[in-house]
């Protein structure tokens, strides 16, 4: 995609096309490097290792499982193939950071439980959760007193990170539209200034209120697997550093100041995450700073689709690249 110039009919289509695709990411709501997902349609091609990958065996120190993986769509792999599981509508990946995990400490069978599940939030980890295609039991329920490793991945549909991605989309459209019909003036981040409307930073208050469910799953999952070791993990970086970086990919469809509003939220939710878990005496697996150029603007290199993403794949979300550099993060927290 190429620079678009700021206004006009050609960016108020291309923000139609991001606000079209944004709302429908929000509605899903033993090797010595990472193992590689097979390329083709509908995944995205393997890349280098970019951090220290599983070895063949665990050390002594590490957990020998049971192990159990909770989570949303970021950890069940979304769209990445192969799906497998029950229900088919919680859209696990064969290749998904947990898989990766559990393959590269040598846990199968009963000793590997994944039970995340597409568009989870904290509420579904202690009721069941309605797919469109069955119902995912409780995810707590696949804890026990024998779990000995635990991993969470949950918190940003609760904070709804997702609806926020697609509230600027549409904000950004609206301005579009505004210049184009009347040649209104271009706030330089209507984003931002929907969400500081009233006086209030609304994006913190709902990141904050997730924050309090986590507190309580995090306790809830100490009370029924005492013996294990907990690990919240946090979500990879979206964006670049310098949102002008994705000019290319998104072309002038969100204001650059927006892109930056976005990024600052996705810190704060993943700072909310370390928070929480260091109080309810977890660890906390940041898989922002491994994924700092591989953000949906990278390329060949993303670990996360962009908007308009690979055949098959899920926009805003992990593809197989990422599914195995969030596997790393979590292998190194582990073993330390």
């Amino acid at each position: 995609m190429h620079r678009r110039s700021s206004g006009g009919p050609a960016a108020a289509r291309g923000a139609v096309l991001l606000a079209a695709v944004l709302l429908a990411a929000g509605c899903t709501g033993g090797t010595d490097r990472p193992v590689a997902a097979e390329s083709g349609p509908g995944r995205a091609a393997a890349g280098p290792s970019t951090g220290p990958g599983p070895s063949a065996s665990p050390t002594p120190a590490v957990p020998a499982g049971p192990y159990v993986a909770l989570g949303d769509s970021y950890t069940s792999g979304l769209r990445i193939e192969p799906q497998v599981g029950e229900p088919r509508g919680c859209a696990r990946s064969a290749v998904n950071y947990p898989s990766l995990v559990a393959k590269a400490l040598g846990l199968a069978g009963a000793s590997f439980r994944d039970v995340s599940c597409s568009a989870a939030r904290t509420g579904d980890l202690t009721g069941s959760q309605r797919t469109d295609d069955g119902a995912n039991p409780p995810q707590l329920d696949a804890l026990s007193a024998d779990t000995r490793l635990v991993t969470v991945g949950i918190g940003g549909n609760d904070a709804g990170f997702m609806e926020v991605v697609g509230e600027c989309a549409r904000q950004n459209l609206v301005q579009s539209l505004a210049q184009s019909l009347a040649g209104s003036a271009a706030a330089a981040a209507p984003c931002r200034d929907h969400y500081a409307s009233g006086g209030a930073d609304q994006v913190r208050r709902k990141v904050d209120a997730a924050g309090e469910k986590l507190a309580a799953v995090l306790a809830e999952v100490r009370r029924r697997a005492p013996q294990a070791r907990v690990f919240v993990v946090g979500y990879p970086a979206l964006l670049p550093a310098d949102p002008s970086a994705c000019a290319p990919v998104l072309g002038a469809s969100v204001a650059p100041a927006d892109l930056g509003f976005l990024g600052e939220k996705e810190r704060e939710l993943n700072g909310m995450l370390a928070e929480r878990a260091a109080a309810a005496g977890a660890g906390f697996v940041d898989t922002a700073t491994p994924s700092a150029g591989h953000d949906m603007c990278a390329g060949a290199a993303r670990w996360v689709e962009p908007p308009f993403p690979a055949p098959g794949l899920a926009a805003v979300h992990p593809n197989a690249q990422g599914q195995q550099g969030m596997a790393a993060a979590v292998l190194r927290a582990v073993r330390g």
